[in-house]
């Protein structure tokens, strides 16, 4: 445990922004595989679903939480998912 009163606050600034980033990360992966559920659905309800996904992987790398080269792989993995889904179904 630190001594020095700063690092005193930057051990409990670190804390917080853990806890708080571990729960947008939870929030992401949620979306994600609503999703995925959702491609067991109709094209409609999956894309919104695939938007709402886009939508929180763009604000996730924005704020730092991953990295802007994984959220654009993994838009496009999901986008590729959907369009291969829904070209066999309809």
């Amino acid at each position: 445990m630190p001594n020095i009163k700063s690092a005193i606050k930057r051990v409990e600034v670190a804390k917080a922004r853990t806890i708080k980033n571990a729960a947008a990360k939870s929030t992401l992966r949620t979306t994600i595989r609503r999703f995925e559920e959702s491609l067991s659905t109709d094209a409609e309800t999956a894309k919104i679903a695939l938007n709402k996904a886009t939508r929180a992987l763009d604000k996730a790398s924005s704020k730092g939480l991953v990295h802007q080269n994984t959220a654009s792989r993994k838009k496009s993995r999901l986008t590729k998912r959907f369009a291969k889904h829904f070209a066999q179904v309809g």
